[in-house]
């Protein structure tokens, strides 16, 4: 999947700290609302400060681009896995899930169009759970007719009980930093 170098322009809130983080040894009136938060194009985890009087929500969108912020007054940067606070780790699951749903147009054409890596290796088998032979079964159904959605490839791929499900699991495996290839996280 081709992606251009730019910064995330939207991002789904995972955690609000609204007293900032709670091993920060400063006191309470210097410490700052910090919010964690997933980019919406290309899976970046983004530490983030929210304008004065402003309180997040879980699963809240918000624009992180270049232009004028009205959530939030500033991006910290990019943040590790091992920084996200234990309920920030709890929804990213569940805000990727969210995206890939938004996205579907985009990763049913990743099943449509993935290619070889290797001479041994086919980027559909760095899916979870997909080896040689699911892999195989795409490959021959794609040529017949390309997918549509999710469920068409549900439908006529046999060996795949989820597909959706395989994209989120592959997403949040690169974001943990657990993979070695990344598809479809920056």
């Amino acid at each position: 999947m081709e992606r251009e170098r730019t910064r995330e322009t939207h991002a789904i809130v995972l955690d609000f700290l609204q007293h900032g983080y709670p091993f920060d040894k400063r006191p309470s009136h210097l410490k700052t609302p910090i919010a964690q938060a997933l980019g919406v194009t290309k899976f970046a985890l983004l530490e983030l400060v929210p304008k004065k009087d402003v309180h997040l929500q879980p699963f809240e969108k918000v624009y992180v681009g270049d232009d004028e912020r009205p959530r939030i007054h500033h991006v910290n940067g990019r943040i590790g896995i091992g920084r996200l606070t234990q309920t920030a780790k709890s929804e990213l699951q569940h805000a990727v899930k969210e995206l890939v749903g938004e996205r579907e147009p985009e990763f049913v054409e990743f099943f449509n169009k993935a290619q070889p890596m290797s001479t041994r290796m086919h980027a559909l088998e760095l899916l979870p759970g997909v080896g040689k032979k699911q892999m195989w079964e795409i490959i021959e159904t794609r040529k017949e007719e390309e997918f549509k959605d999710f469920a068409d490839i549900k439908k006529r791929v046999k060996l795949l009980s989820d597909p959706q499900k395989l994209i989120v699991n592959r997403i949040v495996r690169e974001v943990e930093g657990i993979e070695k290839h990344h598809l479809f996280v920056r």
